[in-house]
């Protein structure tokens, strides 16, 4: 089958093409600068340059196409990107119906749309149902965190427990998540493309096990070895949980903050109807995942943190964790005084077992 594989620079779509490939399908990758692609399946396969935000450019990449895989989105282009997204997407499902594609597939975020959702997130929702309005069937896939090396999410945990042994966050690291392996979202994936049934649907997609945020980073703490603690902050701001990340990862600030944001609610699977459709995906537990990515080649992003941290700490650093310890004082010492209990009871403490 030809299909299309849209955000081709990615990370899911660097899963996904080698599957579709040895599965024998003919593929096309658009990106909008397709000279960024690194991959050794490139010389196999047809390399356009697209942009969904340049209508002109997609005929071309929707020629002859049979299912077109979307996996697109604008969080790292900052302020106005839910309006792009959704601006992209229509264009996407126009241009697709009128080179006859008879599918499109989509990866969006797992989110209840009936609470308050962070705009990132609504934004994942809001992309979906602008895709089905169009005349083109859609299989729209909705995951929460995808655990993988290479996966922004992932490596955002990663990082930061490997670089600190107390980790900070807000009090929203409570909330509920199911992460999916990266290899369970391309068995999706490449299901919904060899077993569809003409119709379109929405499919929530997790793995075996619910948890909290927090323990996804003692998880990956206790995979490696490493004690860590939690210290949970009321009142933590995001723009400065997200100029961390920036400056201690290589995460975009726009793109931290779009995640971060996204802590506010639960993020679980409601409706188990991917095991209906999709029985012979065999899920794979975070732990698992987790203990994968442990070989010298792919810790080599911890020896990148610490030298990064190294060079921040001696330099604009030292005006963040100034900022950052008295936003802690100022938040202890509220919370005491609201709750009148001894100070580090209100922030749930934990440790790795």
């Amino acid at each position: 089958m030809f299909v299309l594989v849209t955000g081709a620079t990615g990370f899911i779509a660097g899963q996904l093409i080698p599957r579709l490939l040895a599965h024998g399908h003919q593929v096309r990758a658009m990106a909008r600068d397709p000279h960024r692609l690194d991959q050794p399946w490139v010389g196999t396969i047809d390399v356009v340059a697209g942009d969904v935000m340049l209508p002109a450019t997609l005929p071309a990449a929707l020629h002859g196409v049979h299912t077109a895989y979307y996996l697109i989105h604008s969080m790292s282009s900052g302020c106005g990107y839910t309006a792009r997204d959704l601006e992209g997407a229509r264009n996407f499902a126009q241009a697709a119906a009128t080179a006859g594609v008879q599918h499109i597939i989509y990866l969006g975020g797992l989110a209840d749309p009936k609470q308050q959702i962070a705009p990132h997130m609504r934004s994942r929702v809001q992309t979906g149902l602008t895709l089905r309005q169009g005349p083109v069937p859609v299989t729209e896939f909705r995951a929460s965190v995808i655990a993988g090396s290479g996966s922004t999410s992932f490596e955002m945990i990663r990082r930061i427990t490997e670089l600190f042994r107390i980790i900070p966050g807000p009090v929203w690291l409570r909330h509920r998540t199911q992460p999916i392996a990266a290899q369970n979202v391309v068995d999706y994936l490449l299901g919904a493309l060899e077993q569809w049934d003409g119709q379109g649907r929405v499919i929530e997609i997790g793995g075996p096990e619910v948890t909290t945020y927090a323990d996804l980073m003692l998880c990956y703490a206790g995979a490696r070895r490493l004690k860590r603690s939690m210290v949970l902050i009321p009142g933590l701001p995001v723009w400065l949980m997200a100029l961390g990340f920036r400056l201690l990862t290589s995460v975009p600030r726009a793109t931290a903050a779009a995640l971060i944001g996204g802590l506010r609610v639960d993020s679980v699977v409601v409706h188990d109807d991917a095991a209906r459709f999709f029985p012979g995906v065999e899920l794979i537990d975070f732990a698992s995942v987790a203990r994968a990515t442990l070989n010298p080649l792919q810790l080599a992003p911890r020896d990148r943190a610490l030298q990064t941290a190294m060079r921040w700490l001696n330099g604009f650093g030292h005006w963040i964790f100034a900022a950052f310890g008295e936003a802690l004082t100022v938040s202890r010492r509220a919370a005491a005084h609201l709750l009148e209990v001894p100070l580090l009871r209100p922030y749930g403490l934990a440790e790795t077992r």
